[in-house]
């Protein structure tokens, strides 16, 4: 049994120690198991050893499954996932989001794990299961789930006056000039086409009641007047002051950035690692976690991290024993105090400790898990650019989602 973990700043994998042997002994079963794991434990020594514990839980409990867990970086994560698929070698079961989900099903580079999930099936959130449902069948078992929310920087909002904090849009404009004001911009916003939507605009757009595509798919939506509306709310707040001077261009850190330094008094999007860098920046007293923004819909962002079944594996039935008992209670209560992460299982407390938990775990409710469909990638990169240009004052909010729907539709018609 192996653990085999990425050193900091290497691209090579190393063998780190594991419970009961070393180098290239191995538990002696009659069924191997690979899983590809990444850094969802952001700490690499917190995480090798709590990889290391769930194979030795795992193989205490089956001495017939020998497995090995290889640590990953996030960096060129798909190249090598497609890369190993591709060429036959490399993992039997893989960490993925949604989109990922769909993308490797579509090319054939998955198998189905509904046997994975037979016996616990109405323990999974209905959410995390649906966004990786595909022609009736299951190809993600979900192992944990991310949360966003809105966090505030109440010292900002107080010397401007406000002693509540925003919590529609119409709260967020009302406030804006009072803070800029002080030169505080009201809310954080991060237009760099590097930034995925998902923690940008997208949110926004599902609280104007909108989506990125239509429901089955074959056309975008984001053209519609909700789209219109969420732009335009930006673009509201711009002239008001109300976001960074930078926001077209600025990539999202917290630490370093507007939210960290003070320079803007909010965030609708936040992970509970993006509100631990505000409060170190502001004061840990001066920061408050509410509740997803709400305009028409109260809406946020958040997604689950799947186990998929690659075609690479000879030995579903063990992979699906592994897949079931990572996403087990008791494995995934510990995941997500280790990674601050957050159930995808409504028999699994959250982790507590701080009303920020708190407040990500109660956001869930309000999780949308992105837009899932062959061509969400390619798509979100046509929109992020013309959302910048009408960030930038090139282009009015109509003519940007015009041109990006234009564009996106000809994607989709090639086939993305």
């Amino acid at each position: 049994m192996r653990v085999r973990g990425m050193a900091v700043g290497l691209a090579a994998l190393v063998t780190v120690a594991a419970c009961g042997g070393s180098g290239d002994d191995t538990a002696g079963g009659s069924a191997e198991v690979t899983v590809w794991m990444y850094p969802v434990i952001a700490d690499q020594d917190a995480s090798i050893d709590f990889w290391e514990q769930v194979e030795s839980g795992f193989e205490a409990e089956h001495d017939d499954i020998d497995l090995t867990i290889e640590l990953q970086p996030w960096e060129g994560r798909d190249e090598k996932i497609a890369t190993a698929i591709a060429s036959g070698q490399g993992p039997d079961l893989v960490l993925l989001t949604p989109d990922q989900t769909l993308q490797y099903q579509v090319t054939g580079g998955l198998k189905p794990v509904d046997d994975a999930v037979e016996d616990e099936r109405d323990a999974y959130l209905e959410s995390a299961l649906d966004v990786v449902t595909f022609e009736d069948e299951l190809y993600g078992v979900p192992i944990y789930h991310t949360s966003t929310t809105t966090a505030y920087n109440m010292a900002a909002f107080e010397a401007a006056g406000i002693t509540e904090p925003p919590t529609t849009w119409d709260d967020v404009l009302a406030a804006a000039p009072a803070l800029a004001a002080n030169g505080v911009a009201v809310m954080d916003y991060s237009g760099s086409p590097e930034m995925t939507l998902n923690l940008s605009f997208y949110p926004l757009l599902w609280q104007a009641g909108g989506s990125v595509f239509t429901e089955d798919g074959s056309d975008v939506a984001f053209d519609g007047p909700e789209g219109l509306a969420a732009l335009q709310f930006l673009l509201d707040l711009q002239e008001a002051g109300g976001l960074p001077a930078d926001a077209a261009t600025k990539a999202n850190a917290v630490d370093g950035g507007p939210l960290g330094t003070g320079t803007a008094a909010m965030g609708y999007a936040l992970t509970a690692t993006d509100i631990e860098h505000m409060k170190t920046g502001v004061g840990a007293e001066n920061v408050v976690v509410g509740a997803p923004l709400t305009d028409e819909e109260q809406a946020s962002f958040g997604i689950p991290g799947v186990l998929a079944l690659t075609s690479i594996s000879d030995d579903d039935e063990a992979a699906n024993t592994v897949a079931g008992y990572i996403a087990s209670p008791e494995v995934s209560a510990r995941l997500n105090d280790a990674a601050g992460t957050f159930p995808a299982r409504t028999d699994v407390d959250a982790p507590t400790g701080d009303d920020a938990l708190t407040a990500l775990n109660d956001a869930l409710q309000f999780a949308i898990p992105g837009e899932v469909t062959p061509s969400a990638r390619q798509v979100m990169a046509v929109l992020s650019a013309q959302l910048q240009a009408a960030l930038q004052g090139s282009k009015s909010a109509e003519d940007a989602l015009a041109d990006a729907a234009t564009e996106a539709r000809d994607l989709i018609a090639r086939g993305g």
